[in-house]
């Protein structure tokens, strides 16, 4: 599994499906492994930033930057494990928690106020001014009983977003 140019063997499906939580079936899992292989152009058994970049979504994304930190250098298992996030299977704890990572640009398991805006500038770019940006965030935080002082952990994140009805979910197509 390692080296891309080899094929899956039962074993490596198995333990790639339990690793994910059974998220996807054994025919997506080899539909997974296909296309990692062709992201791969390396053949070094991992995706690299650049390798990613070459999909044409990714690189449009006003995260891709944000995302690249999270998952530059992914092996297939990794990749699958990256991926089951967004598969209706996965639970919302789990897809909360991908996002907060998003936002945690730091790594030191809490967001700021600060971190937030930072991720809105990115999603709206000119589109809304810094005034209009800072006066939505500022009233979302008073409606949910937080200030702009307020440090997020993970468990704000859960509780912030729990009621939201959260979609993100992808289909993986099996040829």
């Amino acid at each position: 599994m390692g080296n891309t140019s080899s094929m899956l063997t039962q074993y490596d499906i198995e333990e790639v499906q339990q690793h994910c939580n059974n998220t996807f079936s054994q025919q997506e899992i080899v539909s997974l492994y296909q296309r990692f292989c062709q992201l791969d152009r390396s053949g070094r058994g991992f995706i690299s930033s650049d390798e990613f970049l070459s999909i044409p979504e990714f690189a449009v994304n006003p995260l891709s930057q944000r995302l690249l930190k999270i998952i530059n250098g992914l092996n297939f298992k990794e990749f699958v494990s990256f991926l089951s996030t967004f598969s209706s299977g996965s639970t919302q704890e789990q897809k909360i928690e991908f996002i907060f990572k998003i936002y945690d640009l730091n790594c030191n398991g809490k967001v700021t106020f600060n971190d937030i805006m930072n991720m809105l500038r990115d999603l709206t770019g000119t589109y809304i001014s810094e005034q209009q940006r800072q006066q939505v965030l500022t009233q979302l935080l008073k409606e949910a009983g937080y200030t702009e002082d307020s440090v997020f952990v993970l468990e704000d994140f859960v509780k912030i977003l729990s009621s939201s009805g959260l979609k993100m979910e992808v289909e993986v197509p099996v040829d």
